[in-house]
């Protein structure tokens, strides 16, 4: 089978992986895409190597990366407009922070809007008629869709008639309403509730959850000792505000050291400002985890009562000892109390990293443990698996 995976990337990290190497974007193909992948950002090309390692032909689509798209366009004689440098503004750049935090639990059903006044990501004509062109050239049998945003239904329509393939669409988040979903095969996500908004509107739709790539401890850097004390690594946004809360809670008792973004849209009061190291991505990311005594972990607000996060396996992949938030379905990906901690409360959480601060014993044994679970049960060549038996 040939596989085709789509997905997209933050634009914040593109700009940091093309700064990072200023020549990349007047590189081939091949080699930004190997550079894309060594980054070890986001999910990588973890999904298309395990397809490969089950006996598969794949490969990725980033569908969002300009210079890559401009690169592929010119090795096969296409005209393109040539993109605009490394960390050109965004229009979500442009939004106040009070904004983003005001429309927040309103964007399921903002997005339709957004997109139609470009405020939603979206791909520009030529862009589509690109990444259309790649999915000629490929002829995939199974295109699995990671983002729903950037390829929505109508274009997810006509790519669905390139050689009609098996079209399956992943999203973790609430999926824009309006939409007709009938176009996909399958929709999966780490999220019942998501699963259950597809069901109920006529899609077919099973729960598959986030994964580590065990073979990235093969390339990372040596650990590095552990002199942080407690630490989160993500984001920060309207769409984190019991996070916020949390980190905040944290940051006024104990040394936090926060990486990550979206600082900006908090107000200057904020304790959070004073504990910012900046951004990581990919290999950076897994190291400040590893330097970690205590990493914290605190979903998405609309995530409500069911833990799934990307942090959940990339903590307990690198051996990291995890304080997550307290979810019904928890139990279920690890067993709280052995193989990760978790707080129920804010007072609970500054409870437990007092407590786990002052015994190394524990908190290696329960690191320890969390890493055999995913390295068990929580790779990506566990769900790969998953999605070829669901495809049928």
């Amino acid at each position: 089978m040939r596989v085709l995976v789509l997905n997209a990337d933050y634009p914040r990290f593109l700009s940091w992986l093309y700064r990072r190497q200023p020549g990349l974007r007047h590189e081939s193909y091949a080699a930004q895409m190997a550079a894309r992948n060594a980054s070890l950002f986001g999910v990588a090309d973890f999904y298309s190597r395990n397809f490969v390692g089950l006996g598969h032909v794949a490969a990725d689509i980033h569908v969002n990366n300009p210079w890559m798209r401009a690169a592929w366009a010119r090795e096969r004689g296409l005209a393109v407009t040539e993109p605009a440098p490394p960390g050109a503004p965004t229009s979500r750049d442009a939004i106040p922070g009070w904004l983003q935090r005001t429309v927040a639990p309103f964007k399921p059903m903002l997005r339709p809007l957004a997109r139609k006044v470009g405020l939603s990501p979206r791909l520009d004509a030529e862009a589509e008629k690109i990444l259309l062109a790649q999915i000629e050239e490929f002829k995939p049998d199974l295109v699995l869709n990671q983002d729903l945003f950037h390829v929505d239904t109508r274009l997810a329509r006509r790519i669905k008639q390139i050689g009609r393939p098996i079209l399956i669409g992943q999203v973790g988040i609430s999926p824009s309403r309006g939409e007709d979903w009938s176009v996909y095969d399958l929709m999966i996500s780490q999220m019942a509730a998501v699963v259950d908004f597809f069901r109920q509107h006529g899609a077919r739709a099973e729960l598959i959850h986030l994964a580590f790539e065990p073979s990235i401890l093969d390339v990372l850097p040596p650990p590095p000792a552990q002199n942080l004390d407690v630490t989160f690594v993500g984001a920060i946004s309207a769409d984190h505000q019991l996070r916020v809360a949390q980190l905040e809670a944290v940051a006024r008792r104990y040394d936090l050291k926060l990486f990550g973004s979206g600082l900006h849209t908090l107000p200057a009061s904020s304790p959070l400002h004073r504990c910012y190291q900046g951004e990581v991505w990919g290999a950076e990311m897994y190291q400040a985890l590893r330097a970690s005594r205590i990493t914290l972990n605190s979903h998405i607000d609309m995530a409500g009562r069911e833990a799934g996060n990307a942090r959940l396996f990339e903590a307990t992949g690198v051996g990291a000892f995890l304080l997550t938030d307290f979810k019904d379905n928890l139990h279920t990906l690890f067993t709280p109390g052995r193989e990760v901690a978790a707080w129920r409360t804010v007072e609970d959480c500054l409870a437990q990293i007092e407590r786990y601060l002052a015994d190394d014993a524990a908190r290696m044994s329960i690191s320890a443990a969390g890493q055999a679970r995913t390295f068990a049960a929580h790779t990506f060549r566990d769900r790969v698996a998953q999605i070829l038996a669901f495809a049928g």
